[in-house]
This record gives structure tokens, sequence and C-alpha cells, in this order.
């Protein structure tokens, strides 16, 4: 079973999604592991500020079923796709195990150079490579100037 890593994100009751999202992952997957909670601008559009996280498990899913599963989710927590603006829930296949594959936008464009994807996944995962490149997330991290992260110690509490 591999390894897949998924970015969670929220500008609409964040905290709340945030929490909903990852207790109905961990029914499904009890071995998951989950990043602290991070802030940060919305990116290309103008609204709230998103909190964002990562969290890896191992799945006997496929790439599509497992992408199923995570719509359904969002679907349940009320995500539209209509308004750029709201985002009730973002589920974000990032990574599964090593797949490389284009059509399925397999890693994640962008895995390693948005903050808000980086850093979480970082933090879950640092030793892990991307499988283009070989470069581990802990070193991309710091060389994007991790230590400046935006993490929100108040929607932390709020989560743990």
């Amino acid at each position: 079973m591999p390894d897949v890593f998924v970015g969670i994100g929220s500008n609409v009751d964040p905290v709340r999604a945030l929490w909903d999202a990852v207790a109905t992952l961990e029914q499904r997957y009890p071995a998951l592991r989950r990043s602290s909670v991070y802030r940060s601008p919305a990116v290309g559009v103008a609204a709230a500020d998103y909190l964002n996280m990562a969290v890896a498990f191992a799945t006997d899913l496929g790439v599509d079923a497992l992408r199923e599963e995570l719509a359904a989710i969002e679907a349940a927590a009320g995500r539209r796709r209509d308004d750029p603006v709201v985002c009730r829930l973002d589920l974000d296949l990032l990574l599964y195990g090593s797949r490389v594959d284009a059509v399925r936008r397999l890693p994640r464009p962008g895995l390693f150079e948005l903050a808000f994807v980086l850093g979480p996944l970082a933090e879950v995962a640092p030793g892990l490579a991307h499988p283009l490149t070989g470069v581990r997330c802990r070193s991309a991290w710091l060389a994007a100037g991790g230590a400046a992260a935006l993490k929100n110690q108040g929607a932390l509490a709020a989560l743990r």
C-alpha cells in the first residue's frame, strides 16, 4: 500500500472544516499522520486567509478511487467549486507514493514551490523526496525560508 499525502485547506469556518475532515479521514485511516495548521493568504483571488495542513496515510485505494473519496468528503462539507472566493474544504492529493502521472497531476504541480503546501508537507514528512527531483521536503522548506512559517497557534490548539 502506498503512502499518500493530502493537503487540506479551508477559508470558511476553517478550524471546524479541518477538524471535521481530519476526523473523517481518521475513521477510515486510523494511522493517519498530520501536520500543524498554517495560516496563509489566498492565492490568485481576493479572499479570506486559509488554514492549511497536510495528512499522510497508507491506502489500498487506487488514485481515482481515492480522489472520489476525497471529493465525497468535500461535498459532505458543502464544497462548491463555482465560487473561487469561498472554500469550505479543499482536499488535494499531493503525492501517491512515488507515482509520477502527468494526466492525474501527480505529484501535484507546484508541490515544492507553494508555501501553503510545502510547509505542512515538510512537517508531516521531512525526509520525503520529490519523485521527480529527489529534493527532500525539509530541505526545500528551509531553502524557501521555512523559518518564517505562518503557523496559526490558535487553530492548532483547537485541532488537538
